[in-house]
């Protein structure tokens, strides 16, 4: 009998966990409240944008974020498959292959029904016994694929999501089989080889429970393309290829090459065969046809016939232009009576080299360990199947003491890795630095672990949006600190550089620069342009202008430093951690020591406005000028220090005075209809802090104690009945600030940020209850996990899905394991 479960590989105690025939209880989609007096004022930004947005469609360009054609998500989904920065493929709850984003910033968001596995139950005799599709959905409705048998029971199995592993049960009731698919992609924190491998490998353990001898046969097809139209532009080849040998046992499988929208890449399929366990590959099905040969060859042997006729001498199978390329591997053993087998597959894709919508193409970051030649789908297979263990290990490893925590309430156990998603989901490029750029600084992490870029969100395609990045941020800091420096040093470049293109701004219609000196980029570009070299693709602001960005560089250098202690990456930022906080005084416009706003939506809230001065952005400068205090003294530059103290009393003191009314913060000091709104974000600067590890007291105690507790009174338990997190804005008297859209908008990065402040101040009954609203709605009531949104309404509505910020859920351990240190 052979072992087939580890302690590393069996299906974990917590986690999140549907039957195949889950039926979530409530329907959002994405629509925001439509109130005249927020539509109004906005009347000419929504015209110049639809001037912007027939400009772009003109030039045969997608606008960075469509507001007219919005996507509605399908709650689907489950832990996407691939690595980070290679691309990757969604993956649904039913066994869905699903969201292609194999080009940079760009998703198909496609079910390919040609993407399954199949299962052939034959007796010891070789008659046929059972044949199914392992997936509870119907066939196709085009009628391809129709020989084949569908709708899989779907009570019958059930689904366990632990990113960056799933677990899959199939319960064979009839012929005492239990089937398990552990999906295991090679996401390991502070492992920056096999993280970037661009692909994921399935084991298939099969009980047998019954008296009789079974022989079983797993099959995984896979077809090309994205299941776009355009899957049929261009030539698809396959070549099979193996036996690989290594470590005794021997690798089978087939390369499909193809162009994926302009781009060169391959799809590889691939299997283990092994004593006991034999494969067999088919080169070439119709994935449109009735896949009748398919289906016929498993019925009758268990096995796929790889067609020599069909083939070149080198085994290579092609489709011309107009047709579609679906290719096979299988696996089959004889599973005794009370015994146990395991079967491994593997996925690769191979795009190394992509083009961005602009001039210049770059390489991913995976070629720096594995072959870049285009063909390299065999190789990283063959190490997928032979290395999977060890990943499993160090992943079971890196969550053993969340999941053994009993401290820790189970559903964070579950959404605290689940959320980590959008590392391998995000749109996300890594990438090797071009041969152009010069690196060689032995403190510039670029040089060994290349560039990385997320975008904002699946509908917002902007990569490092750095507003948002400041709350994203704790997750990479925390997994992979690297890569984190390594947008730190990517926005450091661009904070002394200027860009004159004019840029026509679309909230007040004025032509201005698109990048000021001493300012931080809102983003580092747009993947239809070239991003990296001209930044802020983001056109509705000038956010060299806002608040905010300037000040979040200074938190994030700050609390990465405390972090590493690594004197020289301050030294490399300290130049430009002066300039921006020298620009950001131009932003005190009456002497106090504290910046204002300028009565616009001038910081990460871009749709509500902040006049004079903020809870928000005040509270990031004190926090800034705080920071800049300490790094000086680190530095051991004791006239900067002195001086970034006197700033930072002074700015304290002034932000006391205008904003703090007993109870709070108020929203700001402009005395208008809305200044006296509790906003959940207003301690947000002093959450960095806390982050960073200060202790000093920054902001004065009773005050922030009474401001939190304000905060989770009305912003948290009156809003929804304590089960949405927290809502932006709320008036004292209890009812919700509708000021502007953003103002009723529950953020949910936002809310994980703040249950993370809770912490730190001790308040954990309230963090996780404050938390728990936004995973409860996301994953069980409205079935948008895997595709967190960034805002929240009453109704369950949302905007923007597949959004960066919910990674600051990675703040919530962050603050538990300083608040717990022994």
């Amino acid at each position: 009998m052979e072992k087939v479960s580890t302690i590393h590989s069996r299906k974990p105690d917590f986690g999140w966990t549907v039957k195949m025939n889950h039926v979530f209880p409530k329907k959002g989609k994405q629509k925001s409240p439509q109130r005249i007096r927020q539509i109004f004022p906005l009347i000419p930004l929504i015209l110049r944008y639809l001037v912007y947005y027939v400009w772009r469609w003109l030039r045969g360009k997608l606008v960075i974020m469509d507001f007219v054609k919005p996507l509605n998500a399908n709650p689907i989904c489950g832990v996407p498959i691939g690595g980070i920065g290679g691309g990757s493929i969604g993956r649904g709850w039913k066994g869905e292959f699903c969201n292609f984003q194999m080009r940079p910033g760009i998703y198909d968001y496609n079910t390919v029904h040609a993407d399954q596995f199949i299962l052939t139950i034959l007796d010891e005799s070789g008659s046929l016994l059972y044949q199914n599709v392992l997936s509870p959905n119907r066939p196709p409705k085009d009628g391809s694929l129709s020989k084949w048998k569908w709708n899989f029971p779907a009570d019958q199995a059930e689904y366990t999501a632990l990113y960056p592993r799933s677990w899959t049960t199939y319960n064979i009731k009839e012929y005492g089989l239990t089937l398990v698919c552990r999906q295991i992609s090679p996401v390991i924190p502070n492992n920056y080889k096999d993280s970037c491998l661009p692909g994921c490998v399935f084991v298939w353990s099969v009980e047998n429970r019954s008296d009789k001898n079974y022989k079983i046969s797993i099959t995984f097809t896979f077809k090309n393309g994205t299941g776009s139209k355009e899957d049929k532009k261009g030539e698809c080849s396959s070549s099979i290829f193996g036996p690989t040998e290594s470590d005794n046992i021997a690798v089978y499988g087939v390369e499909l090459n193809q162009t994926i929208h302009d781009s060169s890449s391959a799809y590889t399929i691939a299997c283990q065969q092994k004593n006991g366990v034999t494969a067999s590959r088919c080169p070439y099905f119709d994935p449109k046809g009735n896949g009748e040969d398919i289906w016929k060859q498993l019925a009758s042997t268990g096995k796929l016939e790889e067609h020599p006729a069909t083939c070149t001498s080198k085994r290579k199978t092609i489709s011309r232009p107009g047709k579609e390329h679906a290719v096979a591997v299988c696996l089959q053993a004889l599973v005794g009576s009370a015994n146990s087998q395991e079967m491994e597959f593997s996925l690769v894709w191979d795009m190394p080299v992509i083009k961005f919508g602009g001039h210049g193409t770059f390489n991913r970051y995976y070629t720096k360990h594995f072959p870049s030649t285009g063909n390299g789908g065999p190789k990283m297979c063959e190490y997928g199947l032979t290395h999977y263990r060890e990943w499993e290990e160090a992943i079971y490893n890196w969550q053993l003491p969340v999941l053994e925590d009993k401290r820790l309430p189970a559903w964070f156990k579950s959404a605290l890795f689940n959320e980590t998603y959008y590392i391998t989901d995000g749109g996300t490029v890594w990438l090797l630095p071009d041969k152009k750029e010069d690196f060689t600084s032995e403190t510039d992490p670029r040089a060994e672990f290349g560039r990385f870029g997320y975008l904002e969100g699946h509908e917002y395609r902007m990569y490092n949006t750095y507003d948002v990045h400041f709350y994203a941020s704790f997750a990479l800091a925390h997994l992979w600190p690297k890569l984190q420096a390594s947008i730190q040093y990517d926005y450091r470049d661009t904070i002394l550089l200027e860009d004159r293109t004019r840029t026509w701004f679309l909230y007040n219609g004025e032509i201005g620069m698109k990048k000021k000196k001493s300012a931080v980029p809102h983003d580092m570009g747009d993947p239809e342009d070239e991003p990296y070299r001209i930044v802020n693709a983001y056109n509705v602001h000038d956010v060299s202008e806002w608040r905010d960005l300037n000040l979040k560089f200074v938190l994030q250098c700050y609390r990465d430093y405390c972090q590493n202690k690594n004197v020289d990456y301050l030294k490399d930022m300290w130049t430009q951690l002066n300039a921006v906080v020298d620009k950001a005084k131009e932003w005190d416009t009456d002497g106090d020591g504290m910046i204002e706003n300028s009565n616009s939506p001038d910081q990460t809230y871009d749709c509500w406005t902040m006049n004079k001065t903020s809870a928000y952005c005040g509270g990031l400068w004190v926090a800034s000028l705080f920071a800049m205090h300490k790094m000086a003294e680190e530095l051991d530059s004791k006239e900067a220090s002195k001086s970034f103290k006197l700033d930072y009393e002074k700015a304290k003191n002034a932000y006391q005075a205008k904003l703090l009314n007993g109870l709070y913060y108020d929203f700001d000091s402009s005395k208008s209809s809305h200044s006296s709104t509790i906003m959940s974000d207003q301690l947000c600067g002093l959450w960095y802090l806390c982050a960073s590890g200060v202790t000093e007291e920054v902001f004065p105690e009773p005050s922030v104690e009474s401001a939190l507790q304000m905060i989770y009174k009305l912003n948290v338990q009156s809003f929804c009945k304590g089960e949405m997190g927290a809502v932006n804005g709320m008036k004292p008297d209890g009812s919700v600030d509708r000021y502007a859209i953003q103002s009723e908008e529950v953020w949910t990065g936002v809310t994980y940020g703040l249950a993370a402040l809770f912490i730190h101040k001790g308040m954990n009954t309230e963090a996780f209850s404050t938390a728990q609203g936004i995973y409860n709605t996301v994953y069980n009531e409205i079935g948008l996990g895997f595709q967190t949104p960034e805002a929240l309404y009453e109704n369950c509505n949302y905007r923007s899905i597949g959004y960066m910020r919910p990674l600051s859920i990675w703040s919530i351990y962050n603050a538990w394991i300083k608040t717990n240190e022994v």
